[in-house]
């Protein structure tokens, strides 16, 4: 009898562990070497694991520290060597958790850049999630850097770096 209650307490730890460590996965975790400073790392989460060559959705997030201008555009680039998929018509921005109405998302795949316009500019000091859905991940996995670029209303048209995200697809 007791074999059969220690086969069983082992048991139930080992299947609730699975979907901690799959989520796990998912998240940013610690990075050591990047290239890119601790404090322009910026935070995210792919809800579905980051598979290669399977579909996910990536939560962008800036936290509302590093927006301290208002924004009329997001421009996210991604490197040469990321084959990926975005869906725009399933790209949103969320404003503390409450999705905001587009005015246009383009997708420049040439220049390897996404340029997402708002109606109306995102508030300053403001915690904000870019939430690209419908993603087809990459067929070969690797650690790919997202850059988040953002333009002020009326104010002179260049993009100010606001961080960046370090993907990594397994």
């Amino acid at each position: 009898m007791r074999r059969v209650i220690s086969a069983l307490a082992v048991t139930s730890c080992l299947i609730v562990g699975f979907p901690v460590v799959s989520l796990a996965q998912s998240l940013p975790g610690f990075t050591i070497f990047s290239g890119v400073r601790r404090e322009n790392q910026l935070p995210f989460r792919l809800d579905f694991g980051g598979k290669a060559n399977g579909w996910d959705r990536y939560r962008l997030r800036i936290p509302g520290n590093r927006l301290n201008v208002a924004v009329a555009q997001f421009t996210v680039s991604y490197p040469e060597n990321y084959k990926g998929r975005f869906d725009t018509d399933r790209i949103e921005v969320r404003v503390r958790g409450k999705s905001i109405p587009l005015q246009e998302v383009r997708w420049d795949q040439e220049n390897r850049v996404v340029e997402i316009f708002p109606v109306e500019p995102v508030p300053a000091n403001t915690r904000t999630e870019i939430v690209f859905s419908n993603v087809r991940n990459p067929t070969f996995g690797g650690m790919y850097y997202f850059n988040c670029q953002v333009q002020t209303p009326g104010d002179v048209p260049l993009l100010r770096y606001v961080g960046t995200w370090i993907l990594s697809i397994t």
